[in-house]
């Protein structure tokens, strides 16, 4: 079967187990393949098992039915191949050559059984069948260890890349040392998540957490809402009331999007941190409270201090630690597993069973520049799971501004500074198996060729990956 043959039949059966059917013999390989094609999956034919390795290379099998005897490449190899390449694909030996000796070296080997020829096509069958089973639980399982492993993660922050990496190590020193926090990242990005990580971790953990978005409360009201006030302070006060800093005494006060507060406030703000003393409204007896301060900022703390909105120094008393959180567009190979992980949490919130993307969506939301960071990616996924009839999650669900990024991508290229048209082709080779930790699959998705294509070219311009 031709390599487009081959990648149409897949594009056609998308979501079925694919199974990969390798004999030289192109009689009994068309028997085998026509028994097998009667089970609920896609079958592709290799004539060589060089093909095999090709194909195996590039694709996810489910199952693979090799000749044992083959020319150059025996089926011995292309089984130890196999399962190196992807552990859960199961093996089966089809051969005339059947001895005790083979049938223990391939069940050694890890081959999921051995059947000698001629064979009964039902006792064929009922041998793919089982081995499609067995291949379905070791998915399921290991979907469900990611999914386990994922929740166990969910109070961290999820990602592998390695500005995730720097940022858990700047995580755990905040939490062993009792000092103030500045988080820095565009909105969306998580900065709250990271402040109540800080707090699990520290010794104040068992104290409250108390968060305020300095930006959602009018400046002629937040002070009040920090420090309290007492009776009388202003038309309505008739009683005492605390402040958000004596309800956070002993705990974390997160002030969120700091950088919308005024200058008057920023100076109370300062004097609590130097001294850990503040007034109420209309009171003129000081209060002292033991409170550690995390704040966070969506926009450039530099910028503000040179346009005269930021004190520089209360930016220098907040930083003792900062953390900035990169976009999510800068960090891409995070998308896989913050996908993984919404659509598990998710789908068990709202109750349905819904239990992935399928490659093209994941390829589309690679490409995707994310302008609302992990909050649009939450969001976006929540919508689709909403709206989705099956349990894997196709194009079909997407948004037009995500399914047209392609055209936008391609759009980007016109600015590229003069280069052969190689040196363009492997930068962005290089870059996507960067990207995607170097995931071929979701490489070639992404690029917008077959996987095959996309072997070829690895190997035309010798990059890594």
């Amino acid at each position: 079967m031709s390599v487009a043959v081959a990648e149409k039949l897949i594009s056609e059966t998308a979501g079925r187990p694919l199974v990969l059917v390798c004999e030289d013999d192109a009689v009994m390989r068309e028997l085998v393949a026509s028994v097998i094609s009667t089970l609920d999956v896609a079958v592709v034919q290799a004539e060589s098992s060089q093909h095999a390795l090709d194909f195996l290379e590039n694709h996810d099998v489910a199952l693979l039915l090799t000749d044992l005897r083959m020319p150059r490449v025996d089926g011995m190899e292309l089984l130890r191949f196999a399962r190196a390449r992807n552990a859960m694909t199961q093996v089966a030996m089809i051969t005339g050559y059947a001895t005790v000796e083979s049938a223990v070296e391939a069940l050694k080997s890890g081959a999921f059984d051995y059947i000698r020829k001629p064979f009964d096509n039902e006792e064929l069958r009922c041998m793919a069948q089982r081995a499609l089973e067995h291949y379905q639980l070791r998915r399921e399982n290991h979907d469900l260890r990611e999914q386990n492993r994922l929740f166990q993660e969910s109070d961290g922050f999820i990602g592998r890349s390695q500005s995730v990496g720097k940022m858990r190590k700047l995580i755990d020193a905040a939490s062993a040392y009792d000092c103030a926090v500045l988080i820095t990242g565009e909105s969306g990005c998580g900065k709250e998540l990271i402040a109540k990580q800080i707090h699990a971790q520290s010794k104040r953990a068992d104290k409250r957490f108390v968060a305020i978005n300095c930006a959602a409360i009018p400046e002629n009201i937040i002070e009040s809402e920090l420090f309290g006030y007492v009776k009388g302070a202003f038309t309505g006060a008739d009683k005492n009331k605390p402040g958000l800093f004596e309800a956070a005494d002993g705990g974390v006060l997160f002030l969120d999007e700091i950088n919308n507060s005024s200058l008057s406030l920023q100076a109370k703000l300062l004097r609590v941190l130097q001294d850990g003393a503040f007034y109420r409204m209309g009171d003129t007896t000081p209060r002292s409270v033991d409170v550690r301060v995390l704040a966070a900022s969506n926009r450039s703390i530099h910028d503000l201090i040179a346009s005269g909105d930021f004190r520089e120094d209360l930016y220098y008393r907040l930083k003792v630690i900062e953390i900035h959180i990169p976009p999510l567009h800068e960090r891409r190979d995070d998308i896989p597993l913050l996908v993984n992980y919404f659509v598990a949490r998710i789908s068990a919130r709202i109750g349905k069973q819904v239990k992935g993307v399928t490659t093209r969506v994941l390829g589309a939301l690679m490409r995707y520049e994310w302008p609302g960071n992990v909050r649009e990616l939450e969001n976006l996924l929540e919508r689709m799971i909403i709206l989705s009839d099956g349990d894997m999650m196709d194009e079909d669900l997407l948004p037009p501004e995500i399914s047209a990024e392609r055209e936008h991508t391609a759009k980007a290229l016109d600015h590229i500074p003069p280069q052969s048209l190689e040196e363009i082709e492997a930068y962005f080779i290089q870059k996507t198996l960067r990207e995607t930790d170097g995931d071929r699959g979701l490489t070639a998705e992404i690029l917008g060729i077959d996987k095959s294509t996309l072997w070829r070219k690895i190997k035309r311009y010798q990059l890594d990956g």
